[in-house]
C-alpha cells in the first residue's frame, strides 16, 4: 500500500507539481502508455523491492503545465535519518529503473526531474536509465552527479521468433539447441510458485560453481550471494507477477538441470535469474534450450525486446548471451553523494578481491 501523498507545489526552480508516493493509477497509466517500459519499472517491481527488503515507496510524480507526466520510480530505506539515506532507482541488485513517460521528454523536462533530485537532502541519490534513455537524458545531468558506466544484452525481437532463430541466434546457439532437443530433455514452465525451490536448489549449485571461477572462498560467495538474492524474494516475485513471471525448468533423467526465471509486462521480456547443474546441464546443453523456448513465448506474446541483463565485458556469460542475438546497450547509472560512500566501498570491494585473487567469470 502506498503511504499517503505528499503534494509539493512547484516553483521556478522546478516548474511541475510533484506528488510523491506517485499514485499508482498515474503510474500504471504511464507504464502502458510508455512502449519502452520495463518490467522493472512497474509498481509490481517496487512492491517486491519493499517486500523483501529495507525499503520504502518514494517514488515522484511530475506534472507539468502542457499536461504531460513523469513518474520516477524510488525507493528510501526505512527508519533511516534523511540526511543518512540513499534514494534510488534502483538499489545496485535490482535492475534498471529510471523515468517512466508517455511520449518524448524535452531537455526542460528531463533538467526539471533531475534538478528536484540534486535538491533532496540525502546522503546518496541514483538514478539507472534503461537503454535508449542515456541520450535524452544526460545533458540534462546537473553538475554533482557522477556517470557510472553500465551495459546491458538485448535482443531484438522484431520479426518474430522465425527471424531471431534464423538471423540472430549463432550457428553454434542453434546447433546447441538442437543437441538438446535430441536429448529428450523434459522441460516444464510454472507460472505459480511451485517451481520455486527447485529454482533456490540449482541456484545454490550454481553458487558452488560461481565461487570456483571466481576463486572466492565458498563461505564468502554464499554470504555475499545469498544476500543480494535471499530465498523469499523469488518467491514475492513469483506471487506478486503471477501469470507474469514464467519459472523455466530443463529435467535430465529426473532431475533438475537447468532453470531460468523470465518477466513480462507490455512488450518487454526480462530474463531475470538463471541456475544449473552444470555437470548435467552442460552435456545435454539444457540452459541454450530453455532460452529458445522463453524467446519464443515472448515473440508469441508480442514482445519487442528479451532483455537478457548485465554481464561483466569479456565473460564468458557476456559470449553466452551474445549467442542468442544480443546486442549491448548502454544503460548508466548517475549518482550524487555528499560524502564519497561508495568510492570507499569500491576500494573495500577492490581490496578483498585483490586478496583472494578474484576473477571475474
Amino acid at each position: 500500500m502506498n503511504k499517503p501523498a505528499e503534494l509539493l507545489t512547484d516553483s521556478a526552480v522546478c516548474p511541475a507539481h510533484i506528488t510523491t508516493p506517485a499514485p499508482r493509477e498515474t503510474w500504471w497509466e504511464l507504464a502502458a502508455q510508455d512502449a519502452a517500459c520495463h518490467v522493472t519499472q512497474t509498481p509490481t517491481w517496487l512492491d517486491c523491492l519493499c517486500g523483501t527488503g529495507p525499503y520504502q515507496d518514494g517514488s515522484r510524480l511530475y506534472e507539468f503545465d502542457d499536461g504531460s507526466r513523469i513518474v520516477l520510480p524510488l525507493v528510501s530505506r526505512r527508519r533511516r535519518p534523511q540526511w543518512l539515506d540513499a534514494e534510488e532507482s534502483w538499489p545496485a541488485d535490482w535492475g534498471i529503473g529510471g523515468p517512466v513517460v508517455a511520449g518524448h521528454v524535452g531537455p526542460e523536462k528531463a533538467r526539471a526531474v533531475f534538478g528536484d533530485l540534486a535538491r533532496r537532502p540525502v546522503l546518496q541519490i541514483g538514478v539507472r536509465l534503461r537503454p535508449g534513455d542515456a541520450e535524452a537524458w544526460e545533458k540534462a545531468v546537473p553538475t554533482g552527479f557522477r556517470m557510472e558506466p553500465h551495459m546491458t544484452q538485448v535482443v531484438n525481437l522484431d520479426g518474430g521468433f522465425g527471424t531471431v532463430w534464423q538471423r540472430r541466434f549463432h550457428t553454434r546457439v542453434r546447433r546447441d539447441v538442437r543437441r538438446a532437443e535430441s536429448a529428450h530433455l523434459d522441460v516444464e514452465v510454472d507460472r505459480t510458485g511451485r517451481l520455486v525451490p527447485v529454482f533456490h536448489h540449482l541456484y545454490e549449485q550454481s553458487i558452488e560453481r560461481w565461487a570456483g571461477q571466481q576463486h572466492e572462498p565458498l563461505a564468502l560467495a554464499r554470504w555475499r550471494r545469498r544476500r543480494e538474492f535471499p530465498s523469499r524474494r523469488l518467491a514475492e516475485v513469483a506471487a506478486r507477477f503471477g501469470e507474469a513471471c514464467a519459472i523455466w525448468v530443463a529435467w535430465h533423467a529426473g532431475e533438475p538441470a537447468a532453470a531460468a526465471v523470465v518477466l513480462r509486462h507490455g512488450h518487454h521480456a526480462k530474463l531475470w535469474r538463471a541456475a544449473m547443474n552444470r555437470e548435467l546441464a552442460h552435456p545435454v546443453r539444457a540452459s541454450p534450450l530453455l532460452m529458445r523456448l522463453a524467446i519464443e513465448e515472448a515473440c508469441e506474446a508480442g514482445c519487442r525486446c528479451y532483455d537478457m541483463g548485465e554481464s561483466a565485458p569479456g565473460s564468458s556469460l557476456a559470449h553466452f548471451k551474445a549467442g542468442f542475438g544480443a546486442d549491448t546497450y548502454s544503460s548508466p547509472r548517475y549518482l550524487r553523494e555528499r560524502l564519497p560512500v561508495s568510492a570507499v566501498e569500491h576500494r573495500l570491494r577492490t581490496a578483498v578481491k585483490r586478496v583472494i585473487r578474484f576473477q571475474d567469470a
